[in-house]
């Protein structure tokens, strides 16, 4: 009896210990995106009550992601509206912010933006630094948005750092625009690349007055 008894002791532990494996929470893979996207700060993110910035000199824009208010200061105007309440008297002027915005936080939009598709990373040659790189593609909608069907070759270090990006307009096979991302800096925890140089000539589209201001 003392042998059934230690026994069936012995199997029940067993099979106690079997189920805990069993049962264990599996945490879901993060996705390449979301890895570059934290290597930027994205962690940060939810703190940000105002981001502003000037566009190549031209555009300042101050948002304010909460509320998706957005300010636009020009040479002319100063033009204010809401994200959520688009019509056709702002239209022009939120197709300006997505754009400029795009070239500020790409790292975030591969995790916000809906109706893209990004292919798997593979090994290869930046076109600029001419350095092996890890490249993914990304993908916009054929409908839908302002940019539909466009595709961006991405470009990132081994840190997931963008590097950078090779444009193809309706994912032509060539590239319309091809570009680095450099002189990053931190601002309260956003990781930020403010200067972008073509190979040839002195072309370097500016990110200036970046301010990124905390609700904490």
């Amino acid at each position: 009896m003392k042998n059934l008894f230690y026994i069936l002791t012995i199997a029940l532990l067993s099979f106690g210990c079997k189920h805990k494996e069993e049962t264990k929470t599996i945490e879901p893979e993060t996705s390449v995106a979301e890895k570059i996207a934290n290597a930027h700060g994205y962690e940060n993110w939810n703190d940000v009550s105002e981001i502003s910035f000037t566009f190549f000199g031209k555009r300042s824009w101050t948002w304010q992601p909460k509320s998706n208010d957005i300010t636009l200061i020009t040479k002319n105007d100063t033009i204010t509206y809401n994200r959520m309440h688009i019509d056709s008297t702002v239209t022009k002027f939120d197709r300006g912010f997505i754009n400029d915005k795009f070239w500020l936080l790409i790292p975030f939009q591969l995790v916000w933006d809906k109706g893209t598709t990004i292919s798997e990373p593979i090994e290869a040659e930046a076109p600029i630094n001419k350095a092996l790189m890890n490249k993914i593609t990304l993908v916009y909608s054929s409908e839908g948005g302002y940019t539909p069907g466009d595709a961006y070759d991405i470009y990132f270090d081994n840190d997931y750092i963008i590097r950078e990006w090779a444009f193809r307009k309706g994912n032509k096979p060539e590239a319309g625009l091809i570009n680095t991302f450099e002189n990053y800096q931190d601002y309260n925890g956003i990781k930020m690349a403010s200067g972008h140089k073509k190979a040839e000539g002195d072309w370097n589209l500016t990110l200036t007055d970046i301010k990124v201001v905390l609700d904490r």
